[in-house]
């Protein structure tokens, strides 16, 4: 039977986009739906990626059955910093068919080159700064916050369509508990040091603490492969996000005489709180959603962001601040009852930070890759 492929454009109908998962994850105990109402707006002019960008949606057909969907689009940030012509598909889950999948690549890819993009690269959705990678390992446990989800078969029947790996990004599970001396002493040598100093970000002063947080980031992230710098709509956005999930338990900045120096920023697991929702937070969602994280609380928490400005990286005596932050966010963590974290995604390639995560305790459990096809040859 033939497939119909469907294009819908930003902010349009997105029931059959959004209910298409509920086949394909049928009988999957892991995974977990976002909330319809979060993607809607992601997927609307509405979000401030599409200031500076531009997409579209589609979704495959077959015999009057909706059975995938994915996303093309255009990152404008992306382009002037590499100025390398690719743009990006994401948000691709379809039923086990190769046919399916290669249909809904080739729609996006005609899209792209049509506006003058001649690599590909995904799932990415939206950008390199949201849920990045298709999961190719460790579909045996439900996703962290943030975190995409995929079927086994995924990986396999995006090379099929004529894409290959061009990068893959860990998460590392990491249990809380006791550190080892090596990390106490490492921590206590920084702590020592007077002209170090750490709080917690303060939720009254959020806008102006998550854009301390961010600047560190993208100085400390700015030389990573895909790195994009958030722009300041995006970190309003994300400040606006983060009121409702953010425990200032989990949200330290350090200074160093006075400067944001490094940072360290984990969630609870949102995932934790929605897995019985399937996207809805009405009529019974929402108080649901808010009893569970602002009284019962999560069990797990992502640790998102964990980093050093550069220019601190290779003073002898601030070297430990990598053990320092751990270890501060470990004890945070423990103090809340948090048992378990997640701390991701990291390049495969990135040895220092892996590195430094496996001397705290963590253990690669997933593997996301990122594929890549040109069209240089026509799509």
């Amino acid at each position: 039977m033939a497939i119909r492929i469907r294009e819908t454009s930003l902010g349009g109908r997105l029931r059959p986009f959004l209910n298409v998962v509920e086949d394909i994850y049928q009988g999957d105990p892991h995974y977990v739906r976002p909330l319809d109402f979060e993607l809607k707006e992601r997927l609307s002019k509405k979000n401030p990626f599409f200031l500076h960008g531009e997409g579209t949606l589609f979704t495959a057909w077959r015999g009057g059955r909706c059975v995938g969907r994915c996303t093309a689009q255009i990152d404008r940030e992306h382009l002037a910093r590499y100025q390398d012509d690719t743009g990006f598909f994401g948000f691709l889950d379809t039923i086990e068919d190769a046919e399916v999948c290669s249909a809904l690549l080739r729609a996006a890819e005609r899209w792209l080159a049509a506006r003058g993009i001649q690599r590909v690269r995904g799932p990415l959705s939206l950008n390199i700064n949201e849920e990045a990678g298709c999961l190719v390992e460790g579909f045996d446990t439900p996703p962290m916050i943030m975190m995409p989800h995929h079927r086994p078969y995924q990986g396999g029947l995006i090379e099929a369509a004529g894409y290959a790996k061009v990068k893959d990004l860990y998460a590392w599970r990491y249990q809380v508990g006791e550190v080892s001396a090596r990390a106490r002493k490492a921590f206590a040598a920084i702590d020592a040091l007077p002209e170090v100093r750490t709080r917690r970000v303060d939720p009254k002063q959020l806008d102006r603490d998550v854009r301390l947080l961010m600047d560190v980031f993208n100085d400390a992230w700015s030389d990573n492969w895909g790195f994009v710098p958030l722009t300041e709509p995006e970190l309003a956005k994300m400040a606006a996000d983060m009121k409702l999930i953010l425990l200032p338990e989990l949200a330290y900045l350090t200074d160093i005489d006075g400067q944001t120096a490094a940072v360290a920023l984990a969630l609870p697991n949102l995932n934790e709180a929605i897995a019985d929702l399937h996207g809805a937070l009405l009529p019974f969602g929402l108080p649901k959603l808010v009893w569970r994280l602002k009284v019962r609380g999560t069990t797990s928490a992502r640790l998102i962001i964990l980093g050093i400005r550069k220019r601190y990286r290779h003073v002898r005596q601030y070297a430990a601040l990598s053990a320092y932050l751990y270890t501060l966010m470990n004890d945070a963590a423990a103090r809340l009852g948090i048992r378990s974290a997640e701390l991701s995604w990291t390049l495969e390639d990135n040895g220092p930070v892996n590195v430094g995560i496996k001397m705290m305790g963590g253990e690669v459990y997933k593997r996301y890759r990122i594929y890549e096809k040109s069209m240089k040859e026509g799509a």
